[in-house]
């Protein structure tokens, strides 16, 4: 059997992993429940916000990154999902039956991994442009600003909603495949998605400007704004941030499984 049937073969046993794990199509509902159902509140809100809000505040509006808001908590199932596609192996002693198959360890972690990302970025698609549109609709039905997707740099940021979920589902596998352990791993997860950014709104203003424009999902998020501070990064450099960081911890993953027992 040559290297491409090999690597086909062993992407089709992830996907088949992925799909029959009981938590999969559960946990994809919810990310898009959330997203599009958020996104809803999240624009209302916004609409609200803006007919009582100054002119200073009415100029900053940003009704593409308002109707995509919801992302807050999609990243959080999608990323739940990235460390059951790893800790459930564990939890049922599957992961030696598969290190057992493919005893190349890397290249097993790599099609967990592949297979993953683009399933969350395929429901980070849906999440992104179906919260736009119900997002847009309220906003508009509001009678506040609200744009389309050729207005400039709203497809992008649409879109980008998408690879912002697929690289925190990135984040969950490595977390998963680091710690081994769902309930480690949701812990720091959810830290670096949602507990330390809240957080950082409690330090001086240097201090949490500095942490805001930094940290990698404040920065990767940047992805998804039309309008944006000169204090933070550009959309491409931010998600820059992001990318290097998932990479990092991606590459400490790979290095602990190859070289410790399972």
């Amino acid at each position: 059997m040559n290297t491409w049937h090999r690597a086909t073969d062993l992407l089709l046993s992830e996907w088949t992993k992925l799909r029959t794990l009981r938590s999969t199509s559960y946990t994809l509902l919810v990310t898009i429940a959330l997203g599009v159902g958020l996104g809803l509140l999240f624009s209302a809100a916004g609409a609200a916000r803006y007919k009582t809000a100054g002119p200073a505040e009415q100029a900053a509006f940003d009704p593409t990154s308002t109707s995509m808001k919801s992302y807050i908590l999609a990243q959080l199932a999608v990323g739940v999902l990235g460390v059951l596609v790893v800790t459930s192996e564990w939890a049922t002693g599957m992961i030696r039956t598969s290190v057992t198959s493919v005893p190349r360890r890397g290249r097993l972690l790599a099609a967990k991994a592949l297979v993953f990302a683009v399933v969350a970025l395929a429901v980070g698609q849906i999440v992104g442009f179906a919260a736009f549109f119900v997002g847009q609709a309220v906003l508009a039905a509001q009678n506040v600003p609200h744009v389309t997707l050729g207005e400039p740099n709203v497809l992008r940021a649409v879109f980008g909603c998408g690879l912002y979920l697929a690289v925190i589902g990135l984040l969950g596998v490595a977390l998963g495949t680091i710690l081994r352990a769902t309930a480690g791993a949701l812990v720091v997860l959810v830290a670096v998605t949602l507990l330390l950014p809240t957080l950082a709104t409690a330090l001086p203003d240097t201090w949490e400007n500095a942490f805001q424009k930094w940290w990698p999902t404040n920065a990767g998020s940047q992805i998804m704004a039309v309008q944006r501070s000169p204090d933070v990064f550009g959309p491409w450099a931010g998600y820059g941030v992001l990318g290097g960081f998932v990479a990092m911890v991606v590459a400490i993953a790979f290095l602990l499984f190859r070289s410790r027992d399972v």
